[in-house]
Parts: C-alpha cells; structure tokens; sequence
C-alpha cells in the first residue's frame, strides 16, 4: 500500500516538474528573424480550460487558400466573417461532446490513451480584444505563409483533397474534417497549437499540454 502510495506521488511530482519545465523553458531557445519591411498579420490564440485554437484574419488571399473550406459548405465567403478558427484535437472527444453537459467516458479515456485526430473549422465574425481568453500576436508575411502551410498540412488528404466528416458539427458555420496525426494526453490539442505558433516565428514552453502553460509561456517569451 505504501509503496503504491510513493509511486503515485512520484508520478504526480514527475508529471508537475515536467509541465514546470515545459513551460518556463522556451522553444525555440533564441526568437525567430523577423523579415524587415514587411506588413504584419495579426493573428489569434483562443483557448477554454482544455482547449486552445488559432484564428487566422480573413482576406482574399486566405479565402483562395483554403477554398476547400467553402467547398464543404463553410461560410468563408460571407461579408459578415472575419476570422477562419482552426483547432486539431482527438476525434472521439471532439465529435462526441459538443457540450460539458454531454460529457461521456469513453471520449476522455481515448484522449488519455490514444485516438484518432480531426481538424475542427469554424468561420466566425470579430472576436473582441482585450479578453483574458484571447491572445494577439503581429507576424511578418513570411511566417504568416508559413503557418498557413503548418495548418493545411494538418488536414488529412484523399485524392488529393481533404476529407470533410458529414453530419458532423455543431453549427451551420463550422466543419470537422479528417486529420493526420494520433491525439493522446502528451500530444494534443495544445501541442498542436504551440507548434503552430513556433511556425509563426513565435516562442512557446518546451512541451505544453494545458492551455494554461502555452498562455504563461507565451506571456514569458513573445
């Protein structure tokens, strides 16, 4: 009993150094070049208590990019969107709770063990800043390139085009869509979003699982 009792301790305490240190040791180690003479885009980091997303200004050029997004339906192309909301996470828990009332069992086991991945899409208006859920950042064009390369390559390719899961959503203005990848409780969501970002030119913690150590990471480094 004792000794099952230090293991566990020394797995909690293992787990919290290492989520310490994936977080105040930054990644890269030395920030990215930023490209002089160049305009800025301004992007966007969401999160919720276990969840962060990127959102990606709309404009013709973003539009063209991601033209498959309008194939399937989503509404890019409307005059009121301002913003294309991009999040990978594990299939099951994804698809299976769109609320926490509907939270099940076996969607939170597959996140902490193994599951398939799914890019979630969502075509939104102006999202309000300052809020404490939000985080801005100014990238130069060519690290904007970059991470819109970093999240089309997120999505999963079937002759040559992204496969849209139907029925599968929780409005008229989002889409999921199959994804490369295997989403597990050290690789997720956030791990996603913190890669992203590193593409972007940003510097993030070593290894960030919770949203909560990406946000003081990046409060720390960008």
């Amino acid at each position: 009993m004792r000794r099952g009792l230090r293991y566990m301790v020394m797995l909690l305490g293992a787990a919290v150094l290492a989520a310490a240190l994936g977080t105040l040791v930054p990644r890269p180690f030395w920030p990215a070049a930023r490209a002089e003479g160049e305009g800025t885009r301004h992007i966007l980091v969401l999160k919720n208590p276990i969840h962060t997303d990127i959102a990606v200004p709309l404009d013709d050029g973003v539009r063209r990019r991601f033209a498959f997004l309008a194939d399937t339906g989503l509404p890019i192309e409307a005059q009121e969107a301002r913003y294309i909301v991009f999040g990978w996470g594990g299939r099951a828990f994804y698809l299976e709770t769109p609320t926490w009332s509907q939270l099940k069992i076996m969607p939170v086991l597959k996140a902490l063990t193994l599951d398939a991945s799914v890019m979630h899409v969502d075509a939104t208006g102006a999202i309000l800043e300052p809020h404490p859920d939000v985080a801005g950042f100014d990238i130069d064009e060519e690290h904007f390139s970059a991470l819109l390369d970093y999240i089309a390559a997120s999505f999963r390719q079937r002759t040559g085009e992204p496969v849209v899961i139907e029925d599968a959503g929780y409005s008229t203005y989002d889409r999921f869509y199959e994804a490369d990848g295997h989403f597990n409780a050290l690789v997720g969501c956030n791990t996603w979003t913190a890669a992203g970002l590193r593409t972007a030119g940003l510097r993030t913690g070593w290894w960030n699982p919770l949203p909560v150590s990406l946000w003081w990471s990046l409060r720390l480094y960008d």
